[in-house]
């Protein structure tokens, strides 16, 4: 069972940057795509972007693309969120998800219903 350890979230102003971590424990040779979500109360969770761990590729949410981006230590089982540009809107609690779905639908990594791991969650409060 592959369990998700999110970190970094935290207080920052309008227009300022954070980057959050997920730690992957146990094994993650099994897991072919991490990706970032994001979730205010009464609201459901929505997603931000993500990556394939092998191959580079990244994709994310018109929201964000431009302003976010996912790298990945594979060596650590590490997946990086670098938000830059942030707004008070976007505050919320991001959730890293696995998954161990291959396809070549990029769109697929875009529902929660494809993640087979989730972490418990990260507060991000960006200030106006």
């Amino acid at each position: 069972q592959v369990q998700l350890v999110e970190s970094g979230g935290g207080l920052v102003q309008a227009g300022g940057s954070l980057r959050l971590s997920c730690t992957a424990s146990a094994r993650t040779l099994s897991v072919y795509a991490m990706a970032w979500f994001r979730q205010v109360p009464g609201k459901e969770r929505e997603f931000v972007g993500g990556k394939r761990w092998s191959g580079g590729s990244t994709y994310f949410a018109d929201s964000v693309a431009g302003r976010f981006t996912i790298s990945s230590d594979y060596a650590k089982s590490t997946v990086y969120l670098q938000m830059n540009s942030l707004k008070p809107e976007e505050t919320a609690v991001y959730f890293c998800a696995g998954t161990n779905y291959k396809s070549s639908y990029s769109r697929t990594y875009s529902y929660t219903g494809t993640y087979d791991y989730w972490g418990r969650g990260t507060q991000v409060t960006v200030s106006s």
